[in-house]
């Protein structure tokens, strides 16, 4: 036999490309969802990762798809994916990413790019840019892969960057000649990787934990405040068990609110100002001294020096950000909160009983005064008699995930709607970016299969608010309440030259929000008084079909910045 026939006679080998191993490293780690918006180079990837049995889901535009993304990896501890066309593409979902980075939830923006000997050569390919560098100072982590037989290594050390220590986004950078690249099938294979253990436990230090217990047993007004990254953990029961050996009153932030029950006998929530500026003790689990603390500054915290904190948090750096943390404990939150746990031992004594006093006093009180207001059925609506029937609609459907985004629509809402649930209530998170709603509608409605109720303003609706479609594309459990009051903050603000512009915070007067939803197939219902509100929710929460209900307050409702008006700087210097 000759040379040729025999070549001729060998098997020809199977080929794999780097679209299938991008798809088979995802599947291979266990993901079962995309979000992204197709689009040069990563069309037949959409295709392709749709026909492999990758939930893909589509979406109008990049920074929801991220939002959506992200807020998936929150709920789930798993890095959630977004993927997204080049240079504008990858701007548009870059927003989130930068947002999970900040709020650490665990997400991978996976983008296509032009290649690298155009882009370093500046020779004007389409939509070049040099995606990674900027990526770089937005996210937890960032890669590039060049060669199909690193796409497995690619995405593993994404994947680890993203869940390990304190969570956060990374950018992994595909250009779109690696996935028309060719190779062995069997070897191509062997290259991918299953990650093991992404998220190790970190064990806090023995004498971290003994530290922190003697500064707590020494608290005549102890305080624990409770952070989304206590949520994030899932270390529910361990929390609970924490939180009622200690018998201090706790604060829940406003993403941990449901880790205990709102209504749970030691929940602070509604005597934040007290707790905050007489706590001598303050325990902080997940949370940080940010601006949404005053920096543990100021009027807000009481005399300066008068408090001790204990700060339990993965991350080293954090402590020490804003002021002394008298007690770091270091670890993640299961582990730190068991070994608090243990340490406690038996017969953990209660706080003080003229503490314990005032505290309830203080919020059974402010509960008794907002009562009234959260009953009024007046039309148009204000903020409170609206979410007064919202907050029993909730209390109704415990299970339902709450969005919640606006300015007093936020604000309001975050101290009327009472939650009993772990990671029950998502909303704009660190940085109060505007934008986050329909994004997260649509991720919490996939990951969780629970039903979803928004509440946004007017103005946070119109930054996503195109995503009605695809909730009804999707055919998505999603009932969206619409704050309209007609504006920015408020609808009755003047144009000061007079002129035939409005007013740059005011919108079109009587706006009809419910015919977005009516468009596209969904149920859309005008809701003028409360009682109107609450039998359109009820019907949307019912039935599960996409709903958006356009709830018309008052235009003289609302106030400049919701609560956070002082970070908004006023001109001093008038004009002659």
């Amino acid at each position: 036999m000759t040379a040729t026939a025999s070549a001729s006679a060998a098997p020809e080998r199977e080929l794999t490309d780097g679209f299938n191993l991008v798809i088979d490293a995802l599947k291979l780690n266990g993901v079962e969802t995309i979000y992204g918006v197709p689009g040069i180079p990563i069309t037949d990837f959409g295709r392709m990762a749709q026909g492999a049995g990758i939930r893909v889901i589509s979406f109008r535009h990049e920074q929801n798809a991220g939002n959506a993304a992200s807020i998936a990896g929150y709920l789930t501890k798993k890095p959630g994916i977004c993927l997204t066309v080049s240079a504008p593409g990858f701007l548009n979902g870059l927003t989130a990413l930068a947002h999970a980075t900040t709020n650490c939830f665990p997400m991978i923006l996976i983008s296509g790019s032009s290649e690298r000997e155009i882009v370093d050569l500046q020779q004007g390919d389409y939509e070049e840019m040099d995606q990674l560098a900027i990526a770089k100072p937005l996210c937890k982590a960032a890669f590039r892969v060049l060669h199909a037989a690193d796409i497995g290594i690619g995405l593993a050390r994404a994947i680890r960057a993203a869940v390990s220590g304190r969570p956060g986004g990374v950018y992994l950078d595909l250009p779109a000649k690696l996935f028309g690249q060719v190779m062995d099938a069997e070897a191509g294979a062997k290259s991918l990787v299953k990650v093991i253990d992404a998220a190790p436990a970190q064990i806090p230090a023995p004498a971290a934990v003994k530290r922190a217990l003697d500064v707590l047993k020494s608290a005549k007004r102890p305080l624990i405040i409770l952070g989304k990254g206590a949520a994030y953990a899932q270390a529910d029961d361990e929390i609970r068990a924490f939180v009622e050996k200690s018998g201090a009153p706790f604060l829940p932030m406003s993403m941990a609110k449901g880790l205990l029950s709102d209504l749970h006998p030691q929940c602070a929530g509604a005597a934040r100002s007290t707790v905050l500026k007489d706590a001598d003790v303050v325990v902080m689990l997940g949370a940080r001294l940010n601006w949404l603390l005053s920096h543990g500054k100021g009027k807000q915290w009481g005399e300066p020096g008068s408090k001790k904190f204990i700060q339990v948090d993965i991350e080293p750096r954090e402590m020490d950000s804003n002021i002394e943390i008298a007690a770091p404990v270091v670890g993640d939150m299961g582990s730190c909160v068991s070994a608090l746990l243990a340490g406690m031992g038996a017969g953990w004594p209660a706080p003080p009983a003229d503490w314990i006093k005032t505290v309830v006093s203080k919020r059974d009180e402010n509960v008794s005064k907002m009562a009234p207001r959260l009953m009024n059925n007046t039309s148009p609506m204000d903020y409170h008699g609206a979410l007064g029937r919202l907050r029993t609609i909730i209390k109704e459907r415990p299970d339902a995930i709450l969005v919640n985004e606006g300015a007093n629509t936020l604000d309001l809402a975050r101290g009327i709607i009472d939650l009993y649930k772990p990671r029950k209530r998502i909303d704009v998170g660190t940085w109060g970016v505007m934008g986050i709603g329909m994004g997260y509608c649509i991720a919490a409605a996939i990951e969780t299969k629970k039903p979803v109720l928004a509440v946004v303003g007017d103005s946070a609706f119109g930054f996503s608010g195109m995503e009605v479609e695809t909730i009804c594309r999707y055919n998505l459990p999603v009932c969206v309440v619409v704050f309209n009051n007609g504006g920015i903050y408020r609808g009755t603000d003047v144009n000061p030259c007079g002129g035939a512009d409005p007013a740059t915070t005011v919108f079109v007067k009587d706006s009809r929000y419910d015919k977005m939803m009516e468009a596209f197939g969904g149920v859309g219902v005008n809701a003028t008084t409360p009682d109107e509100l609450s039998r359109a929710v009820n019907a949307a929460m019912d039935s599960g079909r996409p709903t958006l209900v356009n709830a018309v307050i008052d235009p003289k409702a609302g106030t400049e910045s919701g609560r956070i008006g002082n970070l908004n700087p006023q001109s001093v210097v008038k004009k002659k």
